[in-house]
């Protein structure tokens, strides 16, 4: 069974984990927020967030910690059930 681990070579802060809880604690904060801007906010947080967004997104998805309104293009967090 794969599992997300890091190698010697992978920069800690650059880690679908790490965007993960970057995302999450932005989508804590405000609740709900847009994709776009949520997007936007991993783009300014690290050089190539870009690339790490959607992984990101599918992780904490997979958790059951987000939610998707397709009406509003929105994340909402809805934390752990």
């Amino acid at each position: 069974m794969p599992m997300l681990r890091p190698s010697k070579h992978s920069h800690p802060d650059l880690t679908v984990m790490n965007m993960a809880y970057l995302l999450l604690a932005r989508l804590k904060k405000t609740r709900s927020e847009e994709y776009s801007a949520l997007l936007r906010y991993a783009t300014r947080s690290y050089k190539g967030g870009e690339a790490l967004f959607l992984p990101s997104l599918s992780f904490l998805f997979l958790l059951g910690l987000v939610k998707y309104h397709a009406k509003g293009d929105r994340f909402e967090y809805v934390g752990a059930t």
